[in-house]
């Protein structure tokens, strides 16, 4: 459980990453509609690229005997997710507040889609996210 004098965690990710960007050269709260799209592809190349670099911190080749998991890589791997995935939300204008309020509605979702068995795909139950 957090002090009650330390910082929210989320948001604090949200304004060091903030801060990292601005030190970059990239404003996500100042771009155009071109710059966002091309900010948002960006990123998603950049994650791509985590991912393929987290994939490769595990033994994902069943026919090589040499391989070993390789956890403290694979946690860096997943720390540079959230860099590129916080400076995502913020490219869309998304806050903190704004990510765990949409988490939250889309975790009752993904919830209610467990209930009812998920046999059908419904793409209108995250419309009001």
């Amino acid at each position: 459980m957090d002090k009650p004098d330390s910082p929210d965690q989320l948001r604090e990710l949200f304004r060091m990453q903030q801060a990292l960007n601005e030190r970059i050269g990239v404003q996500t709260d100042r771009l155009s509609d071109a710059e966002k799209t091309q900010w948002i592809l960006n990123y998603c190349r950049a994650m791509s690229q985590e991912i393929a670099e987290l994939t490769d911190s595990v033994p994902w080749k069943w026919w090589a005997r040499y391989q070993k998991l390789d956890e403290q890589n694979a946690r860096v791997e997943v720390v540079d997710l959230f860099h590129f995935l916080i400076s995502l939300a913020q490219v869309l204008g998304m806050s903190a507040d704004d990510v765990f309020a949409a988490y939250v509605k889309k975790n009752a979702v993904n919830f209610q889609r467990q209930e009812s068995g998920y046999k059908v795909k419904d793409d209108h139950d995250s419309k009001h996210i």
